[in-house]
Parts: C-alpha cells; sequence; structure tokens
C-alpha cells in the first residue's frame, strides 16, 4: 500500500500545479474578448462557380441550361487531374441521388471532385 501511495504523490503534485495554472492565468487576462466584425445586412456574398449544380428537385444545371442523365459526360468540362470537378448540390438531395451522380462522373473518369456546400448557421 505504501508503494501506490508513492506513485500518486506525484501525479497530485502535477494536478495542483494545474490547478493553480489556472486559476493565476484566469485571473490574468480579465479584459473581455473584442467582438467580431459582422457582415452587413443585405450584403449577400458571392456563390462560388460550380461546374455542375444539383438543384432541389434533383436536375442537374451546367450554366443555366438543364442537363440529362445521357448527356452530361458531353457537357461537363473535360477530367483534369489539376483541377477537379466542382459540383454544388442543394441541402435536400439524398446521399442516394449523389452516389448515383458520383457513379456516373466516375465511369466518365473524373477522379476529383470538389463537393461545394454551405455553412451550417
Amino acid at each position: 500500500m505504501e508503494r501506490v501511495e508513492d506513485a500518486l504523490l506525484p501525479l497530485i503534485n502535477l494536478v495542483f500545479l494545474l490547478l493553480m495554472f489556472f486559476i493565476v492565468a484566469g485571473q490574468i487576462s480579465d479584459d473581455p474578448l473584442p467582438e467580431l466584425p459582422t457582415s452587413a445586412p443585405g450584403h449577400q456574398e458571392q456563390q462560388p462557380y460550380a461546374d455542375l449544380v444539383v438543384t432541389e428537385d434533383g436536375t442537374w444545371q451546367i450554366g443555366s441550361e438543364t442537363v440529362v442523365s445521357g448527356r452530361l459526360l458531353n457537357r461537363l468540362p473535360a477530367p483534369n487531374a489539376e483541377q477537379p470537378l466542382k459540383i454544388a448540390a442543394a441541402a435536400s438531395i439524398s446521399m442516394a441521388d449523389l452516389e448515383n451522380l458520383f457513379r456516373q462522373l466516375e465511369q466518365g473518369g473524373y477522379t476529383d471532385i470538389l463537393l461545394l456546400t454551405e455553412p451550417a448557421s
């Protein structure tokens, strides 16, 4: 039992020193954090460029043109190892629909795909 007590003493000392450090560090900085600048009301951020947009109803658009499944690979830019294909998908699209799209793109030779999302609010 004496060995166990001897082994716990350095651990107790370390916990005590850490506790004292955080007590002192908390007292040193008494100033509140500065407020972050907010965006102006009505300010809309520019949407990033996407090669392909998947809308809420599941249609595919390149630019403003709606594309059907059979013509998708012909309308997209050629696969490029340096530049990934950028896809913007609506939040309501199911993963199964995206998976079907990704399979079709993989068959077309696209290995790098960048899925653009909206930040959580």
